[in-house]
């Protein structure tokens, strides 16, 4: 019960803070982009929309941009903001004064940060779907006729969800550690970039940053190689690990505030 309350009260806090606009902008952004474009040449949309594979088309457009770049910087820049708010506040001396244990208070401001991630899949996907079928409500233009491949799309949004985890637990074990907002936005963009600039490296894929982006690559067909591990595996193994060290961090350091 007292988690409950904790994660409630957190939960709130994120309500008043950027990283709620953060969500929203970022889960509608490329959807957005895709939804203008697709109304700007609505002649040929009655061909693109009969195709067979029109979903899967939609589905490539759409997370390319999202795996590559927008979901790791959103990371970065939501869990930096979330933690941020005792600090710019100057309220951890006085939440620690609370019946509540470190570990109560760890897990569930990290709880809200995992909610927000679900939030953004889900938002993400709902403009995807709005994307494609907006443009038939303005214009004279059919609905697409082939069903939508949920099995598959389910499956997709859960192996990305996996790739970022580890992108959340270390931005977390940072952010937490530094008074400073720049620092843990300063050190994750570094790794990203570092990632990025790497991917023609064989051992890229240690690069906790850009796993989603990879796992897209790989995917779609732009990346042309066996990996000697399974994205998904490696993702949670890295998750579990910085989750902990950040935990352990936490726990020991004397000045929580």
């Amino acid at each position: 019960m007292n988690f409950i309350h904790s994660f409630q009260s957190e939960w709130l806090k994120k309500r008043r803070s950027l990283a709620s606009w953060l969500v929203i902008v970022g889960a509608f952004f490329t959807p957005t982009i895709i939804l203008l474009v697709r109304l700007k040449n609505y002649q040929a949309l009655p061909k693109l929309n009969a195709e067979a594979n029109f979903w899967t088309k939609l589905w490539f457009v759409h997370w390319e941009s999202m795996t590559v770049m927008l979901l790791p910087m959103g990371i970065i820049l939501a869990v930096g903001l979330i933690t941020q708010i005792e600090y710019k506040n100057n309220t951890w001396k006085q939440l620690h004064t609370t019946p509540q244990s470190y570990t109560t208070i760890f897990f569930a401001k990290f709880l809200v940060i995992l909610l927000m991630m679900i939030e953004v899949f889900v938002l993400f996907n709902l403009g995807m779907y709005l994307s494609a079928v907006v443009p038939s409500l303005i214009f004279n233009v059919p609905f697409p006729t082939t069903p939508i491949p949920f099995s598959s799309f389910f499956y997709g949004n859960l192996n990305f969800f996996i790739d970022c985890l580890p992108i959340l637990a270390l931005q977390y074990l940072i952010s937490l550690q530094y008074k400073n907002f720049l620092v843990p936005i300063g050190v994750g963009f570094v790794i990203w970039v570092l990632g990025v600039g790497m991917l023609s490296w064989e051992h890229s894929y240690i690069f906790p940053y850009i796993h989603a982006g990879m796992d897209f690559m790989v995917s779609s067909g732009h990346l042309k190689r066996e990996l000697p591990i399974n994205l998904q595996l490696l993702a949670f193994m890295e998750f579990a690990g910085f989750l902990l060290v950040g935990y352990v961090l936490y726990s020991m350091k004397r000045e929580k505030a």
